[in-house]
């Protein structure tokens, strides 16, 4: 086909595609104004769905202050203010580009709790000695406020959870109400529901259960204000029984309230010991996942979740893929926060062997396992898309630039302390959906159909969309989005019936981020795609393919300024035809889209404090400057991990290339009746 003729094409595909798109857009569940920007191919949206604020308890005891509506301010790019090293409320903090939509997910379990014991001095469990703890400004007594807190509701492994002793003096039920109400109303305060929509909340809330520090939690989502009367929490369900937090949203929102409904996402399951992913207990157990869990959070402030290589060791858990060592934690568990004074404070949070790191704390490795289950079972409980969050607990949603970083922990990450006791740690990243209009309605849909992708924390633009018969030149056509649709699926999309002889085809397309004025973005480096599957022996595989660009461009960063050198692209485009393809085997494909190197946030940090990680006496500089720290009072090393030699590492680099990943696309061979 000409290109001519295929732009004569397109006027005549154009017009009834869009038609299409609109006829089978996504549900009004909303009494609201029409969006003026409404886009039937769709826009990108950029969001953060984990954000805390001070009515979760390890915000409040960080001496974090700001509440659900200061997140939402921050989130719109207005100025709120974080706590110092002592406490002291001064640190100024603005993101530089406002987010599209936020949902604030405080923890479900101590609402009440954090009510009665920070809100009203009137109340008599306001006194009671772990709350008087957990007001204090004195570091160390904040520390223990912490672990009781933990240990209280979240990280033990008990039946039946104990609220607190504060309880019996005041009404938590009382004060769970309150706070949800609060919840409720700030994110209808912030929603922009008039024909502008510049702006979306989500009412949500964080259940929260991790015993033994193995973190099984779900950030809990609804689609418009009509909500569960409270946050369903392990209260409810007890622990090791997240599936039963399935349950009870079916029975108090989807079934048991008109108009309710929900969806539960997953995050870092990098620090979930094992346990994020089991095998489904029966056949609604697995239904229930599949309904209620359509993405996963990729990547966050406690580390990245997509796969796990080990530099040093040349080596990975299942997989070969050296970019697999992307902000990875040594641990595989919660416990790795417990740093104090730049030491670790328990044995838990210590390097975990490869050999002995659970395979499904990698996403890759769930998907893969879910093919093996649809080849045995005939139903994979495994599809999920991608999102990245920033998981903050300073109310600062979308926090997630390395040079404009100010922790995500309050007063435990602020300053010096972020080097020193959480240098491991990252901004965390976005959730990008592609969305007809920036309205609930509109980004909840297309979080259901998992058209969405996750970044490290810039801002690409990533197209995805796989189908049979895409022409090689597509990345040249005036109208390849709309091509794009029209001849197949989306990111998040089903490919199925393989017809005779043919192989999918992608369309993969990349638009650099484009930054701010004074600072641009990073350019691209390469377009990747990755293909997992199951043969016909029940095995699962994996490949990395090359589709764009290249990694010997010559690009890289300047050792004394942190300033990029070399050149990538702006944009980078393929059509990619799997030649491999067996169209009786299981398997899916995602895109991963990589930048140029670029300084890591530490990097960035360590630089401004005076010590270079590049530096040949970096040591005399780190040793000169904790001296200085210490006269005006800190305590323990500072700034030594910063002269830490990446050769020395698995997985930590002063240089980092910053990454999105798309949601995958899924290929379901046919199967006799």
């Amino acid at each position: 086909m000409t290109l001519f003729s295929q732009r004569l094409s397109g006027i005549i595909l154009l017009p009834l595609l869009i038609l299409t798109l609109t006829a089978n857009a996504f549900e009004r569940t909303e009494q609201r104004e029409k969006c003026k920007d409404y886009q039937p191919l769709k826009r990108p949206l950029v969001g953060d769905l984990h954000v805390h604020t001070r009515y979760s308890f390890d915000s409040y005891i960080s001496s974090q202050r700001n509440d659900p509506w200061d997140a939402y301010r921050y989130a719109k790019g207005e100025a709120i203010y974080l706590p110092n090293e002592q406490a002291e409320q001064t640190l100024r903090a603005q993101i530089q580009r406002p987010l599209d939509f936020t949902a604030v997910t405080d923890h479900g379990e101590f609402l009440g709790q954090i009510n009665v014991c920070t809100s009203d001095s009137s109340r008599l469990g306001y006194w009671w000695p772990h709350c008087i703890m957990t007001r204090s400004s004195q570091f160390y007594v904040q520390m223990l406020a912490a672990g009781w807190w933990s240990h209280l509701g979240v990280a033990n492994e008990s039946a039946e959870k104990s609220k607190s002793f504060a309880c019996t003096l005041s009404d938590c039920n009382e004060g769970d109400r309150e706070f949800w109400a609060n919840i409720q109303q700030a994110a209808e305060d912030h929603y922009d529901r008039s024909e502008n929509c510049e702006f979306t909340t989500f009412i949500a809330y964080e259940y929260t259960d991790a015993p033994d520090y193995k973190n099984m939690h779900r950030n809990v989502i609804f689609r418009n204000e009509r909500v569960t009367q409270l946050p369903i929490t392990t209260y409810q369900t007890g622990t090791y029984k997240f599936p039963d937090l399935w349950v009870e949203l079916r029975a108090q929102c989807i079934d048991g309230k008109e108009g309710c409904d929900v969806l539960a996402i997953p995050h870092n399951p990098n620090l979930a010991g094992g346990m994020m992913f089991p095998d489904p207990g029966s056949e609604q157990e697995l239904e229930d996942r599949l309904f209620f869990e359509p993405v996963v959070e990729l990547v966050q402030h406690k580390g990245a979740s997509e796969c796990r290589y080990d530099r040093l060791m040349q080596a990975g858990v299942d997989t070969r893929d050296e970019l697999c060592d992307f902000e990875q934690i040594k641990a595989d568990n919660l416990s790795m926060l417990g740093s104090l004074n730049g030491e670790l404070q328990t044995d838990r949070a210590a390097e975990v062997p490869l050999d002995q790191f659970n395979r499904r704390n990698m996403v890759r490795n769930v998907l893969k396992d879910g093919l093996a289950m649809q080849q045995a079972t005939g139903k994979n409980p495994f599809k999920m898309g991608f999102i990245g969050a920033t998981d903050t607990h300073s109310a600062t949603a979308g926090g997630a630039e390395e040079d404009n970083y100010v922790g995500h922990l309050g007063r435990r990450d602020s300053g010096y302390r972020n080097v020193q006791d959480h240098f491991f740690s990252n901004p965390g990243g976005h959730a990008i959906v592609w969305a007809e209009e920036n309205s609930r309605d509109s980004i909840f849909a297309a979080i259901r159909r998992k058209e969405t992708y996750a970044t490290s924390g810039t801002r690409p633009i990533v197209r995805f969309f796989g189908g049979w018969d895409y022409p090689e030149n597509l990345c040249e056509s005036a109208d390849m989005v709309a091509r794009g649709y029209a001849g197949g699926v989306p990111m998040g999309g089903d490919l199925r019936e393989a017809p005779a002889g043919l192989a999918p085809k992608f369309l993969l397309s990349a638009a650099k981020d484009a930054g701010i004025p004074g600072n641009p973005g990073t350019d691209l480096q390469r377009l990747q795609l990755i293909k997992g599957w199951v043969d016909g022996n029940g095995q699962t595989h994996e490949k990395v393919f090359e589709l764009a660009g290249s990694a010997d461009n010559g690009a890289g960063v300047d050792p004394t300024t942190c300033g990029r050198v070399g050149t990538g692209h702006a944009n980078l485009c393929a059509v990619w035809q799997d030649p491999d393809f067996d169209a009786s085997q299981d398997a899916f494909y995602y895109a991963r889209v990589i930048e140029n190197p670029s300084c890591r946030w530490s990097t960035l940090q360590c630089q401004a404090a005076g010590v270079n990680p590049f530096a040949s006496d970096c040591q005399a500089q780190a040793d000169a400057k904790t001296a200085q720290r210490q006269a005006e009072g800190a305590t323990g090393d500072i700034y030594g991990k910063c002269c830490i030699a990446a050769k020395d590492e698995p997985f930590y680099s002063p240089i980092l290339q910053e990454r999105a990943w798309t949601s995958p696309i899924w290929y379901t061979a046919s199967r006799p009746e």
